[in-house]
């Protein structure tokens, strides 16, 4: 069983940055792939970033591509997201996932684990 622990959101102003950080237990994390998911109440959870079981393939969603960067310490079994420049419309619940078979999918339904979720709002 993995269990994935995000960490690091908050209440920040427009142009601020944070840093979201998601820890996993259990499994062999290094062969995972993550992905970074954001929710806003009533909407359909968007990935925004997802990185493969090395690192060596990063995919960003449009609206986050210049100002977010997702990264992973397989050593630390953490995977990041360095958000900068943000906006309102980045404001949601962000979960991180783990996808088993390891690539660097956008797609909701292809990962099997997710964390809690942690808070990110950003005022104008």
């Amino acid at each position: 069983q993995v269990q994935l622990v995000e960490s690091g959101g908050g209440l920040v102003q427009a142009g601020d940055s944070l840093r979201l950080s998601c820890t996993a237990s259990g499994g062999t994390f290094s062969s995972y792939g993550m992905g970074w998911f954001r929710q806003d109440p009533g909407k359909r959870r968007e990935c925004v970033a997802a990185i493969s079981w090395g690192g060596g393939i990063i995919n960003y969603a449009d609206s986050v591509k210049g100002r977010f960067t997702i990264s992973r310490d397989n050593a630390k079994s953490t995977v990041y997201l360095q958000m900068n420049s943000l906006k309102p419309e980045d404001t949601g619940v962000y979960y991180c996932a783990a996808d088993l078979r390891g690539p660097a999918s956008r797609l909701e339904d292809r990962y099997q684990y997710w964390g809690q979720g942690t808070q990110v709002t950003v005022s104008s």
